[in-house]
């Protein structure tokens, strides 16, 4: 066993392949054949599908650059340049710019009463807790109750006074200029696999270039107008300028390092990543604050700045691509199963009423070969007021005659075997035309039973079991014993004994006392004749009034008979030893 399984393994196995020889087909077939490559071609050149990738690895700096004048109550003209306007540091790839600013001067530390949004009103000291302190407070209560203005009272606090009070910024922004002011963003890059270099000012770019280059004309300059990316990005600087908010610098690099067709280049875009309606948002835009210090009369008093601002945040990202054979093969291998679709086209053309029906009924039969399971038993029935064969399912509860098929066949006429039986048939063949019936006289003929009521032609005997409740009709009307042409093809005992002659030649002549092997040639001639080549995997069914004839004219001694059971088709070898 050990050695019949190993000997198993060594084999191979392949596909049946049906050819059709059809130009139509052929030149479909090709068609659809350069259509795919045609696709697999552009893909792979548009994608990069031979090249192996990397993802971009870098850093970023920035040098923002202009001056702004600003007039401010209480405090007069200002002159903001890069230090005043950039505030503290930001993280990492942003730089931020302030538009707008609330300024409160002269602040320093002492006892003043808090502002009426940031603390509660009150009435006596009693309202006031001391030592109290809330999130929205400037200060720490000293637990006294202060007039505010004429109109309110508050709690007093010990904080830098006087409070901040203003909390909307100016309209317009105190900045607008900023629209005006540049930036240069130097952007270097590297491709870990490919150990490659690269940064956004190009080997080519002088210094004399980059004081002159501008971004309407050329694409690659590393230099931008804070106006131009807010505009850009969808937004107007004027407004967004009043509470600020967020701008995204996105850097792509799509970079080819194959010689032939080397490029790395920077593709620059700009989109806001905030919510800009006020009204959707509980703290619009970006605002921060800070301070300046000073001591007069040597108290240290202080200038608070709440600013607002844009900041721009720079996000690089891209890849890499470079030749690689093995990306190519992975490719082609993966594009093969591409090609599977125009056998699925062909297959399913073929199989509708779209090209030929004699064609797809051909084709079917000789790529599809069809296997039942053991425990499913398929039978074929040929009625003579019917040219077609049909299939059924074996029913223990209804008769075959009631049994509806699945499906429908046509008749495939065995010619060998007709051209066989009517030579057999013709003057001049040596057979022996004057051979007596198997026994020397016929029996007495039963009484006729009660017709049963699946039989068309009267002829059928009752039967017990359902699967032999079959007639030869499909409707009322003659039986097919009646036919001459039943008596020479299925019931000539010289005919039955050439056939076995014919299958064995070197058998010796059967037995007249025994008739089983004649009986069940005659089973076969019946088969032969009525259904041709039955369906494979179909097991034929012969009417019972057919059966009963064969019975009557070639009788069991004994006068017992196994029945119907449905088997596989067998040899003729196997009807002559009377093995079914």
């Amino acid at each position: 066993m050990a050695r019949c399984g190993l000997l198993g393994l060594c084999r191979y196995e392949t596909n049946k392949l049906v050819r059709i020889q059809s130009v139509r087909l052929g030149s479909l077939k090709w068609g659809l054949n350069a259509t795919i490559l045609l696709f697999i071609c552009i893909m792979m050149l548009w994608n990069r599908e031979y090249q192996e990738f990397d993802l971009v690895v870098s850093s970023v700096t920035a040098k923002v650059k202009g001056v702004a004048q600003t007039h401010l109550t209480g405090i007069g003209d200002l002159v903001w340049d890069v230090v005043d306007y950039s505030g503290p540091s930001q993280d990492k790839n942003s730089f931020f710019v302030v538009t707008n600013v609330i300024v409160t001067k002269n602040q320093k530390q002492g006892k003043c009463p808090e502002a009426p949004r940031n603390g509660r009103l009150c009435q006596t000291d009693k309202d006031c807790e001391k030592g109290a302190w809330g999130q929205q407070n400037h200060g720490i209560q000293t637990g006294s109750c202060v007039k505010f203005d004429v109109l309110k009272k508050t709690c007093e606090i010990f904080a830098w006074c006087p409070v901040e009070t203003k909390t909307t910024p100016p309209r317009p922004a105190l900045l607008a200029a900023a629209e005006n002011f540049t930036v240069l963003i130097k952007n270097n890059i590297r491709f870990p696999a490919f150990n490659y270099f690269r940064r956004n000012i190009l080997p080519e770019m002088n210094d004399a270039y980059l004081k002159s280059c501008n971004r309407a004309n050329d694409s690659l300059c590393p230099i931008f107008r804070l106006g131009d990316m807010v505009r850009d990005a969808g937004e107007k600087f004027s407004d967004m300028a009043i509470e600020g908010g967020v701008i995204g610098i996105l850097i792509k690099w799509d970079c080819n390092l194959d010689r032939l067709m080397q490029r790395c280049l920077p593709r620059y875009s700009f989109r806001r990543l905030d919510e800009k309606e006020s009204n959707r948002t509980l703290y619009p835009g970006i605002n921060f604050r800070y301070a300046k210090y000073n001591t007069v009369n040597g108290v240290e008093e202080r200038t608070l700045y709440k600013v607002f601002g844009i900041r721009f945040d720079v996000m690089v990202f891209g890849q890499a691509g470079k030749f690689s054979f093995i990306q190519l093969v992975i490719y082609i291998g993966s594009t093969l199963s591409y090609y599977a679709l125009t056998s699925i086209v062909l297959d399913w053309l073929i199989g509708t009423s779209c090209y030929s029906a004699e064609v797809g009924q051909n084709y079917s039969e000789k790529k599809v070969e069809s296997v039942q399971d053991k425990q499913k038993c398929v039978l074929c029935v040929s009625y003579v007021d019917e040219s077609n064969i049909q299939l059924l399912k074996k029913s223990l509860k209804k008769s075959l005659q009631d049994v509806k098929p699945m499906s429908v066949q046509p008749r495939k006429e065995d010619t060998g075997h007709l051209r066989a039986a009517l030579s057999l048939l013709q003057p001049g063949v040596d057979v022996d035309h004057d051979a007596q019936p198997p026994l020397n006289h016929k029996p007495e003929p039963k009484p006729k039973a009660e017709r049963p009521s699946w039989c068309k032609c009267d002829c059928c005997a009752p039967s017990s079991l359902p699967q032999e409740e079959l007639c030869c009709r499909r409707s009322d009307g003659a039986c097919i014993t009646s036919s001459p042409l039943f008596e020479r093809l299925v019931l000539h005992r010289p005919l039955l004994e050439a056939v076995l002659l014919y299958h064995d030649p070197l058998s010796p002549p059967a037995d007249r006392g025994q008739t089983a092997a004649l009986r069940h040639c005659a089973y076969r001639q019946y088969i032969s004749w009525r259904f041709g080549e039955p369906p494979v995997d179909t097991q034929p069914a012969i009417p019972s009034c057919c059966v009963w004839r064969v019975r009557e004219e070639y009788p069991s001694p004994d006068g017992q008979y196994s029945g119907f059971k449905p088997t596989r088709m067998v040899s003729m070898q196997a009807y002559a030893n009377g093995e079914v």
